[in-house]
């Protein structure tokens, strides 16, 4: 998963919900993306593991605003906020669960 700047932070009101205490995994979906199901088990699972980490899925579709501040430009898009919600990494498409924990690495650090 790539470095992003993390000038960005993201915190409950963009999110829809009060992010996770060491990181959240933000996946932006749409309704018909075949791998953003298997992404949504992936961080789902990666959450569940590691204590004080949330994954939260917004559709892109109804979240438009936030999607063209971001620069969202297909989905899956993953995010990875660290405690205070600045964007630590970035990537599209399907993750591997070994990227998505390297990653969670970079947020709890």
């Amino acid at each position: 998963m790539p470095e992003h700047d993390g000038g960005k932070r993201l915190g409950a009101a963009e999110l829809g919900v009060e992010p996770g205490e060491r990181a959240t995994l933000v996946q932006f979906s749409s309704a018909f993306c075949q791998p953003c199901r298997a992404t949504r088990r992936i961080l789902a699972e990666v959450a569940a593991m590691v204590d004080g980490v949330t994954h939260v899925e917004i559709d892109a579709e109804d979240r438009l605003a936030l999607v063209r501040e971001l620069d969202v430009r297909q989905t899956p898009t993953v995010l990875v906020l660290d405690a205070d919600g600045r964007i630590v990494r970035r990537a599209t498409g399907q993750p591997r669960r070994a990227d998505v924990i390297a990653a969670l690495g970079h947020a709890v650090a």
